[in-house]
């Protein structure tokens, strides 16, 4: 089986996120190929590909532009092939805050025009040091909704990975049990 990874990331856990999935799809030996969206020349191909990992975080309500760029320009090739989406959001880290995660999703198939095949809400992370004052207040009082967590002291990983494990080997039809 041949799978294409396609992901964007902007402070760097969708790229953590990419690099689980490179690492699971080599250890149950599927063949696979890699591209960040960020690289706009990067040459493409689905020739050969049976499945899509699709993946891309969330921020101001959006998948990054080059992320739907991308989904927009191969979307005929896309619908061809299995896929699988990966949307990643702090919003899917709360129970309160998952409708709002899959509205993001709901969204970017409006704006795109692609249905996945699959839909995964991945829980994302705080990077505090990416944000100033008035960015830190958002996350604090609308993202995080007055979580007991403060985005001003250190960063936080939501992400469950043994459950994002667990979707990626539904998807790619592993055997493999993960632990």
């Amino acid at each position: 089986m041949s799978i294409l990874l396609v992901y964007a990331t902007v402070e760097g856990q969708t790229g953590k996120v990419a690099d689980a999935v490179q690492e699971q799809l080599r250890t149950m030996g599927c063949e696979f190929e890699v591209m960040n969206t960020a690289e706009k020349t990067a040459p493409v191909t689905f020739k050969g590909v049976d499945k899509v990992i699709l993946a891309a975080p969330v921020h101001e309500r959006r998948h990054p532009e080059t992320f739907e760029v991308f989904l927009t320009a191969h979307r005929q090739e896309l619908q061809k092939c299995e896929t699988l989406l990966l949307s990643v959001s702090l919003s899917a880290a709360f129970p309160e805050g998952m409708e709002e995660a899959k509205e993001y999703v709901t969204e970017l198939k409006m704006r795109t025009e692609l249905d996945p095949s699959a839909e995964v809400l991945v829980a994302g992370a705080v990077r505090s040091r990416h944000y100033d004052y008035y960015a830190t207040q958002v996350l604090r009082h609308v993202v995080l909704r007055d979580q007991d967590y403060n985005p001003a002291v250190d960063e936080h990983e939501f992400t469950d990975w043994e459950a994002l494990a667990i979707e990626v080997a539904k998807f790619t039809g592993a055997d493999e049990r993960v632990s």
